[in-house]
């Protein structure tokens, strides 16, 4: 197929973005969609960012045309910023944060549970279909600007978190596709993007800011996640290129935490004016209070801003409450609580902080940004004890729009560092629009041959094998991990996996486990962990299925051999080759954002 243009499209837990490069250009020309939306009930207006979220309307609003689009009558929602306004309104129809349940694999995110924990009586959604709702408005106002390129004819690269897990990626890939994505679309780590967006602004001055052995740190804090990458600088015949050494563990701590945390610290406030907030109006002022942080830390921002709740009470019914909070108390209690000064030897703090539980979502117990960036650096370290020496800092995500975070982190890498501090990567940086423009770049480069980041899988990937033995009751077989892909395997890549024969179960249900490891760089196909430290490996979603047999096996399993093969579009392709005859069974699943960017 003969593609026009690259589109970039950054999916965010609060924002997301559609960026496009035409393709026949011969330098990057990225350019950021104006998407039409409802900005009230009945009107719409065009923005550069589309909020995401969803707001499930009551039926008398969808009679009355309340939520019509330019391309749509008859809604029952709306997408958008109205919808991140009725999130303070009326939060119990509000969905948010729909990205961050998408990676939250103890619920069924395939289940209408959204708005979490909302009254019998409201209409539900599940995270899948409120993604690719976000997507439909997406591809939407693509088609009704530029209605000669449809947007299923175009390049599409669609970014997600470095730290997603195959499930959270594969329900992304999902949605997606739903939504009308061409099949071959690609995903991309969103840090990489950044670095992208960065390429894409800076032209060849790139290679005169950035040398040989640099290690540039990308710290991604958006609304929902934290991403931690390190790209590493090399030569390569005589030119520069750009390698991704590692990525950080899913961390779920971000701009939402901080706007919970503001809350708590507003409900204190409310409570000294005597008003005890119900559970309707806490996750109101939740609402509220991301308008308020991001109104507040924001460039040239007010000193002060008013956040009020709806009353409840007989007394308040169909009035409010408001308390002023100050620039400066919102700043200090972010960084203090975010971005606290700590040694590059600590460690997060590994307690519960129940306020963090009441939304459903399995955040971080420790807020602490500081603590998780020492322990990444200390876990990539080549030597024990000596952590990884980042020379230049990229920051990306929504967070880091505020002078004072960016500021106070950089203070932190030079106290770890004396000698050297990281410096800030010169250039210029739009942080709204960073991810999918870069993604946009990203697909430019694939066609017309610009800068590329090299890396393969940032994960080495395990099977999980049931080991046999005598069965002992109510206690499961100790289970053994395989690798089957090693950290930095290429797409297109294939391999045996040496190793004794395993059986694999076949003609009836099976669970099949997995899992990966950011840090485990010696690892090689065939080895056998029998045991591993959790912060080491983790588990991914299993997969359950029952794999066809041909005929009743003399026993419920067949002895088979492993052959893993990363696909040109990222996928893992594990095939198991029977070894008594010619039959083979493959499961798969994508590891696209681990995968060469």
């Amino acid at each position: 197929m003969s593609f026009q243009y690259s589109l970039g499209i950054d999916l965010g837990t609060t924002n997301s973005v559609l960026a496009y490069a035409p393709l026949d250009a011969e330098l990057p020309r990225i350019e950021v969609l104006s998407i039409p939306q409802l900005v009230a009930a009945g009107t719409v207006e065009s923005r550069t960012m589309l909020p995401s979220f969803l707001y499930l309307g009551l039926e008398q609003e969808a009679a009355g045309g309340a939520f019509d689009v330019p391309w749509e009558t008859g809604r029952h929602y709306a997408v958008g910023e109205f919808a991140r306004r009725q999130g303070a309104e009326v939060p119990d129809r509000t969905v948010g944060a729909a990205k961050s349940w998408l990676c939250h694999s103890r619920v069924d995110r395939r289940q209408p549970i959204l708005p979490w924990n909302a009254p019998a009586d409201v209409p539900k959604i599940s995270p899948v279909a409120a993604a690719r709702r976000y997507l439909e408005h997406l591809i939407a106002a693509w088609n009704g600007e530029k209605p000669e390129a449809p947007f299923a004819e175009q390049y599409v690269v669609l970014t997600v978190p470095a730290s997603f897990d195959a499930s959270a990626r594969e329900l992304t890939r999902e949605a997606a596709i739903e939504a009308g994505f061409p099949p071959d679309f690609l995903l991309l780590e969103e840090p990489q993007a950044a670095v992208y967006a960065w390429l894409g602004s800076t032209g060849e001055r790139w290679r005169r800011l950035l040398t040989v052995n640099d290690t540039l740190l990308v710290c991604d804090v958006g609304g929902g996640t934290t991403d931690l990458t390190l790209v590493g600088v090399a030569e390569e015949r005589g030119e520069l290129i750009l390698k991704r050494i590692a990525v950080g563990n899913h961390l779920l701590v971000g701009g939402d935490n901080m706007d919970l945390a503001l809350a708590h610290f507003a409900a204190a406030q409310f409570n000294q004016k005597g008003l005890e907030l119900d559970p309707w109006q806490s996750v109101a002022l939740w609402h509220s209070c991301r308008a308020a942080k991001e109104l507040l830390l924001s460039p040239g921002g007010p000193e002060k801003h008013s956040i009020a709740v709806m009353g409840r009470g007989r007394k308040l019914i169909g009035g409010s409450i408001s308390i002023e909070v100050e620039r400066e108390t919102v700043r200090d209690l972010l960084i203090d609580g975010f971005f606290p000064r700590c040694g590059v030897a600590d460690r997060p703090e590994r307690r519960r902080i129940s306020g963090f539980r009441e939304i459903g979502l399995p955040f971080e117990s420790d807020t602490a940004v500081t603590r998780h960036l020492a322990a990444f650096l200390q876990v990539q370290g080549e030597k024990e004890g000596e952590p990884v020496r980042p020379t230049h800092v990229l920051f990306n995500g929504g967070a880091f729009k505020a002078d004072a975070l960016r500021q106070r982190l950089l203070d932190v890498l030079g106290e770890w560092f004396p000698a050297a501090p990281p410096r800030l990567l010169e250039g210029e940086h739009d942080l709204d629009h960073a991810a999918a423009r870069g993604a946009a770049y990203y697909g430019w480069s694939k066609h017309c041959g610009g800068v590329r980041i090299r890396g393969g899988t940032a994960r080495a990937y395990y099977v999980g094998i049931e080991t046999a033995g005598l069965a002992v009751p109510g206690a499961p077989r100790p289970l053994r991990a395989l690798c089957v892909v090693p950290i930095g395997m290429e797409e297109g890549a294939a391999g045996d996996v040496p190793g004794e024969e395993i059986g694999l179960i076949v003609g009836e249900p099976a669970q099949f486990r997995f899992f990966s490891s950011s840090t485990r760089k010696q690892d090689r196909p065939g080895d056998v962990l029998s045991t591993w430290a959790a912060e080491d490996i983790s588990e991914t979603d299993s997969l359950e299925a029952a794999l066809p047999a041909e005929e009743t096996p003399e026993d419920y399993y067949v002895p088979v051999r492993f052959h893993a093969r990363i696909t040109e579009l990222g996928v893992l392709e594990l095939w198991c080759a029977s070894a008594i005859d010619d039959k083979r069974w493959k499961l798969e699943f994508s590891v696209r954002e681990d995968a060469e960017g």
